[in-house]
């Protein structure tokens, strides 16, 4: 787990909760990993008032950068790597974004910087993104092994980002409704 929350925005102090049974589809998964390596939690939890800060700065970051763009495209452009706050998955529990570490504790290449976007990482954020080296093709397929192994659906924008139970994953899934709903940081505080 990242305790220093460096490469996050949430100051949360439940960054790293998950529902139960994330938790546990994420010990499943961690079962499928080759030995020497293991799973770095990012976050979890996000507060549904960080998910609003969050999606809003990056719509205004993107009008700055895409002029061109109208209001429909910068929305959907937008989506592709902050989620709107009403359908948002980490506000759910349901959510992970994690890397791989070595036995070492060294986060292992996997093509581009965690939280990186598309215009950051020359698109090298996008799970099935062409153009990386072997070696971070490699360590993407290991991850993406385990946590499919576990129930996990991937959201291909985010290499690291990963879910069970949120509508994304439920729309993947064919599940008939997703199993959880955001819960309010308040509710938290007693847990």
């Amino acid at each position: 787990m990242d305790l220093s929350r460096s490469q996050i925005a949430s100051r949360s102090p439940h960054f790293l909760k998950a529902r139960r049974a994330v938790a546990e589809r994420l010990r499943e998964a961690a079962r499928h990993l080759p030995d020497g390596l293991r799973f770095y939690v990012k976050e979890a939890y996000r507060p549904l008032a960080r998910q609003r800060r969050s999606y809003d700065e990056h719509l205004a970051r993107l009008r700055e950068l895409r002029p061109e763009l109208d209001e429909a495209q910068l929305l959907r452009e937008a989506s592709l790597y902050v989620a709107p706050p009403a359908v948002a998955p980490h506000p759910t529990g349901a959510a992970l974004d994690l890397t791989l570490i070595d036995a070492a504790g060294m986060e292992l290449d996997m093509g581009c910087p965690f939280n990186a976007d598309s215009e950051e990482s020359g698109g090298a954020c996008y799970t099935d993104s062409p153009g990386l080296s072997d070696q971070a093709r490699a360590n993407r397929a290991v991850l993406i092994r385990a946590m499919q192994a576990a129930g996990f659906v991937n959201y291909p924008s985010e290499w690291w980002h990963w879910s069970y139970g949120d509508r994304y994953w439920a729309a993947q899934t064919g599940a008939p409704a997703a199993l959880y709903a955001a819960v309010d940081e308040s509710l938290l505080e007693a847990i």
